[in-house]
């Protein structure tokens, strides 16, 4: 008899995309309360586009939550008080990419 040897990999957490092909995992749900703002940006085209979107608009002052989605163009913005969108708009320049305005 011949022991049968079973290898598998781990699953890897963290990692740069997800199983559905963007660069978060949700971790980053819009937790309730404060102020959502949902913009139009142009360009972006995969999770690393939506993981430098989500980067720079972080680092503005009072965001709590950045969820983009490039399938959409469309990028969801939780903070504590009313964002405003000249710096909304120089976080998207920053990353690479283009604010239409605030999605209807």
């Amino acid at each position: 008899m011949s022991a049968e040897t079973r290898t598998e990999l781990p699953q890897a957490t963290g990692s740069c995309c997800s199983p559905a092909g963007s660069c978060h995992d949700g971790a980053g749900e819009a937790p309730a309360g404060g102020v959502t703002a949902v913009y139009e940006v142009t360009g972006m085209t995969c999770g690393h586009c939506e993981g430098a979107v989500t980067e720079e608009i972080s680092a503005l002052p009072g965001v709590t939550s950045v969820q983009a989605v490039a399938a959409t163009g469309r990028v969801t913005v939780v903070s504590e008080a009313v964002l405003d969108e000249e710096a909304v708009r120089a976080a998207v320049d920053e990353a690479g990419y283009e604010l239409a305005g605030r999605a209807a």
